[in-house]
C-alpha cells in the first residue's frame, strides 16, 4: 500500500495567510485571531475538543474526523511546536497542546537546535535538523505504512510543496478573515494548478474547503 504526504485541515485567511505576526507563547497564531479560523471546526460533532454533546455534521464534520485517518506520523516545523528561536532556553515548556496532545503519532519537529524527544500521552516529540527529504524518510520509518501528515505552519508547507513532495492536501479558506500580513501560503490556489488538481467546496459554515490532488 503506497503511503501518502497529505496536508489536512490547514487553515488560511481569505487573502492567504496561515498565521499573522508576532507569535508568543500566548498567541500561537499571533495577531490573528485563532477562533476566527477554526469556529467551523469547532462547531461539528466530532471536534476532537468538544466536550458536551451535538455539534453539527455534513461536509466539515466529515474534515474533522478525515483528520487523522490512516495518519501515522505527523512533520511540522518549529514555528508550530512554538515562538522560541535560536537555541533552547527553557526545555520545560513542551508546546501549545497541554498533556494529551491531539497527534497521537510521532511528531518530527524541524529545527536547526535539536533537542532530545520526549512523550506526551499518545504523543512522541522528535527534533530534527533535516531537509524535507531526510525528514521524511524517517517519518514514513515511523508511520508503520500509514500516511504521514505535513502538519505546518506556513514555511514548513511551502517547503514540502517546493521539493514536490505533497500528494493529497485540504486547505479551509475562512473568507470572514483577512490578516494582511504574517505567514503567506498563496496570493491565489490557482498558483499550485501546474501540479494539482483542485476542487472548491463551500460548506454552508461560510468556509471554502480547498482539495488538491496530483495530475
Amino acid at each position: 500500500m503506497t503511503q501518502l504526504v497529505r496536508v489536512q485541515n490547514f487553515f488560511l485567511s481569505s487573502d492567504g495567510f496561515g498565521a499573522g505576526e508576532g507569535q508568543t507563547e500566548e498567541r500561537p497564531f499571533g495577531h490573528a485571531d485563532p477562533a476566527a479560523f477554526a469556529s467551523w471546526a469547532g462547531a461539528t460533532a466530532h471536534w476532537p475538543n468538544r466536550t458536551e454533546p451535538g455539534g453539527t455534521y455534513g461536509l466539515d464534520d466529515y474534515i474533522t474526523r478525515d483528520y487523522a485517518n490512516n495518519i501515522g506520523a505527523e512533520i511540522m516545523g518549529r514555528n508550530k511546536f512554538g515562538p522560541q528561536r535560536g537555541p533552547w532556553e527553557n526545555l520545560d515548556w513542551q508546546g501549545w497542546w497541554g498533556d494529551e496532545p491531539p497527534f497521537h503519532t510521532p511528531v518530527f519537529v524541524l529545527t536547526h537546535h535539536p533537542r532530545p524527544s520526549f512523550t506526551l500521552g499518545e504523543t512522541t516529540f522528535h527534533f530534527l535538523d533535516a531537509s524535507p527529504e531526510e525528514a521524511l524518510a524517517q517519518a514514513f520509518a515511523a508511520a508503520d505504512g500509514k500516511d504521514v501528515r505535513i502538519g505546518g505552519g506556513v514555511q514548513t508547507v511551502r517547503a514540502f510543496l517546493d521539493a514536490d513532495l505533497v500528494d493529497q492536501m485540504h486547505v479551509a479558506v475562512v473568507p470572514s478573515v483577512v490578516l494582511g500580513r504574517g505567514e503567506r501560503l498563496w496570493t491565489s490556489p490557482d498558483e499550485l494548478t501546474d501540479r494539482f488538481h483542485l476542487e472548491r467546496i463551500p460548506s454552508p459554515s461560510g468556509v471554502v474547503h480547498h482539495f488538491f490532488w496530483r495530475r
